[in-house]
């Protein structure tokens, strides 16, 4: 009697984060097992059948251990900003010890999360190491594929959330300026469903992992507070005003909400593109149907990636 063939294997970075968690999903429902590579191998949800193992970049052959018969890694390992020891610089240098390991296992691909618009030659250090760690990738002779988001949106993430619970909380929102950039979101699980099929892939491709639809920023948050039931009132701040009422914000909440340089970024256009649409879900359709629910609880990044869980601060 002839056996089934045994499930695919795959690894993917903090599959119990957000984006890993979602791209973990849709492996499952494919029919794949997964292994997850995470800083935090004690946190699995109740009832998981993931395989945990560390993260652990000062241990390259156990992270090439952990990969071992595996067919594609999906890495969406990076970091937001600096924090304590680590910078992007520790991230390019951490990026490369994973490739690595991935390389001496035998993984056969490996689909990277990138940034839309990065290059070597980019004034802002985020999108300087993301170019940095794709070519890192692309000299590792293993078949890949590099996604470009520029922000997610869907799930527990942090941005679209926390503009809601600011909404919620306070009478007057600002924003950078007129608020006249773009930004081209994909949903979450749109982006989880596009890597399953580059993962299936085997040539070697770069795109854009966008949503169909390009909204101003301040079309973001006029969208948001209208989901929502705010009466706030949406002004424009010169960038110094900004970032002191950020810091200010940040402080009180223990995290930080706003970096200069996601700012400056955004207002350059970084996060758009023209590319073609890679995602299905129209951003401020979902933000309508989603009004109830966003911004009920805050996120906190720091709490999700640098201590120990804290309990969300509530309505």
């Amino acid at each position: 009697m002839t056996q089934p063939a045994a499930a695919q294997t795959d690894v993917v970075t903090g599959a119990f984060s957000y984006s890993g968690a979602a791209i973990a999903r849709e492996l499952h429902a494919a029919g794949h097992r997964v292994r997850t590579l995470t800083g935090h191998p004690g946190s699995a949800p109740a009832g998981s059948d993931i395989d945990a193992r560390p993260l652990d970049f000062t241990d390259p052959a156990g992270l090439a251990e952990s990969m071992q018969g595996a067919h594609t890694l999906y890495n969406t390992y990076w970091v937001r900003f600096p924090h304590g020891s680590v910078d992007y610089q520790v991230a390019v240098d951490n990026s490369r010890v994973l490739f690595e390991a991935a390389q001496r296992a035998g993984v056969r691909r490996i689909v990277h999360t990138s940034i839309t618009n990065p290059s070597p030659d980019s004034p802002y250090p985020y999108f300087r190491g993301k170019a940095a760690v794709e070519q890192i990738l692309a000299g590792t002779g293993v078949p890949y594929a590099i996604a470009r988001p520029a922000i997610l949106f869907g799930g527990n993430g942090v941005l679209v959330n926390n503009i809601a619970w600011l909404l919620r909380r306070v009478p007057v929102f600002a924003i950078g300026g007129r608020g006249e950039y773009r930004v081209r979101g994909i949903h979450v699980d749109d982006l989880a469903r596009l890597y399953v099929t580059l993962g299936a892939g085997d040539d070697t491709v770069t795109l854009d992992a966008v949503g169909p639809q390009s909204v101003t920023f301040r079309e973001m948050v006029d969208a948001i507070r209208a989901a929502v039931g705010s009466r706030a009132v949406v002004v424009g701040a010169p960038a110094p005003v900004l970032f002191s009422l950020s810091s200010v914000l940040g402080a009180a909440l223990r995290d930080t909400l706003l970096t200069r340089e996601e700012y400056r970024a955004m207002a350059d256009g970084l996060a758009d593109s023209a590319a073609p649409a890679t995602g299905e879900t129209v951003f401020t359709e979902w933000v309508a149907a989603h009004g109830a629910d966003l911004g009920r609880a805050y996120a906190n990044e720091l709490d999700r990636h640098f201590r120990p869980a804290r309990t969300a601060r509530a309505a």
